[in-house]
């Protein structure tokens, strides 16, 4: 079994479900140590079993990163705890859906409050120990940070700052030793799509992507990890969200038109924001 992050201490945000639970797990099986941190201390102690059951060591941090006290405080714990970070996966996160007409601009903000402002606040929290460590910077955004679509445009807005952020601020760490890597997932195994525009989990909303598009959580973990192994500075996870992202990249217009025609006359059945 590779190794490749034997005894280096992970910090994951948004850690008790999906894909940073996953990643947690996949951390461990290379020997690495994990920190987990979320909102939730009953999902986050559920997370740190599922790591520990791989032979490693895990600490659970409860942790808001709308709070920059609460993110202070859990990287103070996890470094006490564990001695430093060798690598941050700033992966905390939620989406906003509907219509322009449907939002407003407390929607807007409450949405770049958690996906943009969370991910910097997390940056500046734990950036000293990564340049002690000559660590690696992950930061999760989304295919949808590439590829906008409609009744997603909160959402879009947000994950598109995230991949000119994370482009930005890798050429400027690289002189220090620290690597950052734009992870840009597609479909994946998640409580994702049953989350309301409060954040808030609702038990009763079934899955809305077709289930032959969707990744297990477990096989995208893995290629997250391979690629801030690497360092590289982006990396798009899910075979189809690479064939979407290439194609659009070469041909634009093309995708465009692939979306007006698939949303046309069906916006109304996809807005979730009145759910």
């Amino acid at each position: 079994m590779n190794q490749r992050f034997k005894s280096k201490v992970i910090f994951i945000t948004g850690g008790s479900s999906g894909i940073g639970a996953a990643c947690g797990v996949a951390f461990a099986r290379e020997g690495a140590r994990v920190v987990l941190t979320a909102r939730h201390a009953d999902r986050l102690a559920e997370a740190v079993k599922a790591v520990e059951a791989e032979g490693a060591q895990a600490l659970a941090v409860p942790c808001d990163v709308t709070d920059r006290a609460s993110l202070d405080a859990a990287v103070a714990r996890a470094v006490e705890h564990f001695g430093g970070l060798d690598l941050v996966l700033a992966n905390a996160g939620y989406g906003v859906n509907g219509p322009l007409a449907n939002l407003n601009t407390d929607d807007y903000r409450r949405q770049f409050d958690t996906n943009v402002f969370g991910v910097i606040d997390t940056v500046y929290a734990t950036l000293p120990h990564l340049i002690a460590s000559k660590g690696r910077l992950g930061i999760v955004s989304s295919v949808l940070g590439r590829i906008a679509r409609p009744n997603m445009s909160a959402y879009c807005a947000s994950k598109f700052a995230l991949c000119g952020f994370s482009e930005a601020i890798a050429y400027e760490l690289a002189d220090q030793g620290v690597s950052v890597t734009c992870v840009n997932p597609g479909l994946v195994e998640s409580n994702f799509r049953r989350v309301d525009n409060q954040n808030s989990l609702r038990d009763e909303w079934s899955e809305v992507a077709p289930a032959r598009f969707i990744v297990p959580a477990d096989r995208a973990a893995r290629e997250i990890v391979s690629a801030l192994y690497r360092r590289k500075m982006e990396a798009t996870i899910t075979g189809h969200g690479r064939a979407g992202v290439f194609v659009y990249r070469h041909a634009p217009g093309l995708v465009r038109f692939a979306i007006r025609q698939a949303t046309r006359g069906r916006l109304e059945k996809t807005d979730r924001s009145r759910r």
